[in-house]
Order: C-alpha cells, then structure tokens, then sequence
C-alpha cells in the first residue's frame, strides 16, 4: 500500500538567494515522475537486446529529465510557475506512447487468460463479451461510446478550471492524484500487460457500432491504443481520482466529473474496451488515491 503521510503538496518553501537548489522546488509530482522515469528507463536497458527501439525511449526520458530540471528552477517567472504545476498532464501522451515501446508493439506476454479467469469467477462469464450482445442498443451505444471521450475532459476540465486561480494548492493536489494513478497503472502495464477484450474477442459489429460515436472511438483506437494496457482500467481509475480529489475544490465540478465517470465506467465494458475486471480494478485503484490524496491535506 502506497502512504501519502508526510508529503505536503501547497506552496514549495522559498528557497535562499544563496541556496537556489533544484531539490528545494521539487513538488511530490515531480519526484513521482523521476522516480517512475528510473524505473522506466531499468526496463528499457533490460529489454533493449530484444526490442532495440528501447534505445530512443531512453533518449526521451533523458529529455523528461532535462525538463523537469528546468520547471524546477526557482528563478521561473509566473508562466514557468503555471507551466509547473501543470506540465505533467501535459506528458501523458508520451508517457502512455512509451509503454507501447516498453512492449515491444505487442511483442511480451500477455495475461489475458487469466484475467479471463477472474472475469469467469466473479461475474459467472465475460461481460465485456456478451453484454452488448445479449442487449444491443442503438441509443447506449451512442451514449457509451460518447462517453468513452468524456475521459480527456474529466482530465483537463479541472485542471484548466484550477489553473486560472490564485491558490496553487487544489492544483497541485488534483495533478498530483492523477498521476499517481497514471503511474500504479502503468507499472502493472509494464510488468503485467493484458491485451483487453478489444484484442481478444471479435469486435462489436453491426447496427451496434453503425454510429457516429462508435465510428470514433473505434478510429482513435486502432491509430492510439496502447497493446497490453487493458487492465486494470487507466481510464476509469484517473476518472474517479480526479473526480474525487475535484470534489472538494468545486463540487459543481465534482457532480458534472461523477456523471461522466459513471458513464464511462459503464462505457468501457458495454463497448468491450476492457473487461469487467479491469473497470473494477480502475475503481478501486481510483478510489484509494483520490481518497488518500484527500486525507493527506485533511480534506475528508
């Protein structure tokens, strides 16, 4: 269990004129993000002989580095600030793009079966299979495919809503819950990678997807997803942590976040994107670092 007691996320200490050390403008995101760009960069040496493309992830995450030298500084004026606080959202893309390199393209081992396993003892057979199947609805499909993109707003809306105040702690507290649930999510891609339903089965067809919505995310998936990172569900895990954590900062914010979470959660599994398991593991994961990042700064 990750503990969270101790790491303070408001305003950094001013530093000394004469002490102007990078360590002492370290937020805990930053440290986060040094720490999972080590353990990145171990796997890339290691895997290098078999997928040499490893080699230019190195070379990005030495940039990575470079750049949070440089938001660290402490002689930054307002826009290096803001672009502090907020320039790991702004990494995600890359970061969810290493781990397709991490693997190879699809070149580990999966662990679909097992999953599979656990989706069988749970939920008596595989929902993300036979759900839309057994109860095909134009309308939900629409609605559920829609909400699949619902993901990048519960992600940014806040933190564009959080940027343009004066106080940096809600900020702070919101980016860095979210990236920490980026990051268990992804350490358990790297070393345990499931394909997804939407490799493993045959996919929705038909008057199922004969829609806009569907046509979408269908497109977005075939040129953006990330083989082996199904479970547990990345999406649904950073919904509910932002939602959460965007709670206590705006709870009309927070209420429009649950509404669409609900949606997706639901989405990701009527639209065979993840298997049941990996939306419950995306929840519970969400659950323990929103409420944890919470506690942390006495928010309950």
């Amino acid at each position: 269990m990750v503990s969270f007691r101790g790491l303070d996320l408001a305003e950094p200490r001013q530093a000394q004129v004469s002490d102007r050390t990078v360590a002492s403008n370290l937020l805990p995101v930053d440290r986060l993000l040094l720490g999972y760009v080590a353990v990145v960069s171990a796997v890339a040496l290691a895997r290098l002989s078999a997928f040499p493309e490893c080699g230019w992830l190195l070379v990005a995450n030495a940039l990575i580095v470079t750049l949070v030298l440089l938001v660290t500084r402490a002689d930054l004026g307002p826009l290096g600030r803001a672009l502090h606080d907020v320039y790991p959202i702004l990494l995600l893309i890359a970061l969810y793009a290493s781990l397709d390199i991490l693997n190879g393209g699809g070149r580990v081992a999966i662990h679909d079966a097992v999953v599979q396993r656990w989706e069988q003892a749970l939920f008596g057979g595989q929902p993300s299979r036979d759900w839309w199947r057994a109860h095909p609805s134009a309308f939900w499909s629409i609605v559920l495919h829609g909400a699949y993109f619902s993901y990048y707003f519960v992600i940014l809306a806040p933190t564009v809503v959080l940027l343009g105040r004066a106080a940096r702690a809600p900020l702070r507290r919101f980016v860095f819950a979210v990236m920490v649930t980026f990051v268990v999510c992804y350490l358990v891609f790297i070393f345990f990678p499931v394909a997804g339903p939407y490799y493993a089965f045959s996919p929705p067809n038909g008057a199922f997807v004969d829609n806009v919505a569907a046509r979408l995310v269908y497109a977005v998936l075939a040129q953006g997803s990330t083989f082996g990172a199904a479970f547990p569900s990345s999406h649904v895990a950073a919904s509910v942590a932002a939602t959460i954590v965007a709670w206590t900062a705006s709870r009309r914010l927070g209420i429009v976040l649950a509404i669409a979470t609900a949606l997706l959660t639901v989405g990701v599994v009527y639209c065979q994107m993840h298997y049941a398991v990996d939306a419950v593991a995306g929840l519970l994961v969400g659950t323990v670092v929103g409420v944890g990042v919470n506690r942390m700064n006495g928010k309950r």
